[in-house]
């Protein structure tokens, strides 16, 4: 087995990162960043984040761990204090593991320039450098809103507990399967007029976004940040690729909101 260890360089990743690459050699297992079976993600859901956008072009034949090093990890299941479990786990591994929705982004431009294609695992988000955003909302081709103010959001179900869930949005379950959209601070008074509330997109359609004044947009996918000019159209829609996890100690999904969101020292106070 060939495992990749991706870590953010923190004092405590590197710390963790060095064990637990002893532990590895110790057990005869293979450290190959170039084609891994596993990817190790040393630090926090950010980590991770970077960790899959570095191996997204293997996601059909890698799996992911997440081992937490931070104050919050959504996607993180292992500590520093059980590495020695987790490499025993990889030894007898069994090829399980759970998978999560991505989401396919594709911009297509005005000047018939080539069509960018991006996945998330979190969210895309589209605003304007500066003013408003106006753009016209399509559900599967339908019309269905013209936008306008901050920005708009488009997450996936496991995205749906970040920034998706600041700004108002529904915590959904993954196996939903379910893309969301989430208006941000849109302008509603007796002209302008949009729903104001998350929409939950079903599997078998997609969200188009038609952008009426096309300059210096800020597009982001996960923690990546570009700047998109000439968008014609933004096209939304449940990937083919999926996310695949080791399925050695994968904590349930509400558990994981509980203990992200909830806490059991909030729950003793109550």
């Amino acid at each position: 087995m060939n495992i990749a260890i991706f870590s953010n360089n923190t004092e405590k990743s590197n710390e963790v990162t060095k064990k637990l690459k002893m532990l590895c050699l110790s057990h005869k297992l293979n450290l190959n960043n170039i084609l891994p079976d596993i990817v190790i993600s040393v630090g926090g859901d950010g980590t991770l984040l970077s960790a899959f956008h570095r191996y997204a072009h293997l996601l059909d034949s890698i799996r992911f761990i997440g081992v937490h090093t931070g104050h919050l990890g959504f996607y993180t299941d292992w500590r520093e204090f059980n590495l020695e479990e987790l490499v025993e786990s990889l030894v007898n591994d069994k090829g399980e593991s759970v998978s999560y929705p991505l989401l396919d982004v594709e911009l297509i431009y005005k000047n018939n320039q080539p069509h960018t294609h991006f996945l998330a695992l979190n969210e895309v988000t589209l605003k304007r450098v500066d003013g408003t955003l106006v753009c016209d909302v399509f559900i599967s081709e339908e019309h269905f809103e013209r936008f306008r103010g901050d920005g708009i959001c488009v997450s996936t179900p496991t995205g749906s507990t970040g920034y998706n869930k600041s700004i108002g949005g529904a915590v959904l379950h993954p196996r939903l399967e379910a893309l969301q959209l989430t208006e941000m601070a849109s302008l509603n008074n007796r002209v302008f007029r949009t729903l104001s509330s998350p929409l939950i997109i079903a599997p078998d359609e997609w969200i188009n976004l038609e952008p009426k004044n096309t300059d210096n947009f800020i597009l982001t996918v996960d923690q990546l940040t570009t700047t998109e000019k000439n968008v014609k159209k933004l096209n939304f829609k449940i990937a083919k690729e999926r996310i695949h996890f080791a399925r050695y100690k994968h904590t349930h999904f509400w558990n994981r909101v509980e203990d992200a969101f909830i806490g059991a020292k909030y729950k003793d106070e109550i």
